[in-house]
């Protein structure tokens, strides 16, 4: 297990409700949040999966992320 981060466009309650389906939906994410009160609006998730695979599903959702390294 390890925790990833990604700066998204997620910016409020609405774009976390459209976004949850998909990410709590995938087995492989422990534990998933989004700080929409960080300017760069930070995806922290806790999983199995590889940066490349939490970067689709959020684009699944409608939104963008980029992996902090």
């Amino acid at each position: 297990m390890k925790t990833l981060k990604f700066n998204t466009d997620i910016k409020c309650a609405g774009c976390v409700a459209g976004v949850s389906p998909f990410l709590n939906g995938d087995k492989n994410i422990k534990k998933w949040d989004v700080d929409i009160s960080d300017p760069q609006k930070v995806l922290t998730v806790e999983s199995d999966l590889e940066e490349n695979q939490v970067v689709e599903l959020v684009s699944k959702a409608g939104f963008k992320a980029k992996s902090i390294d």
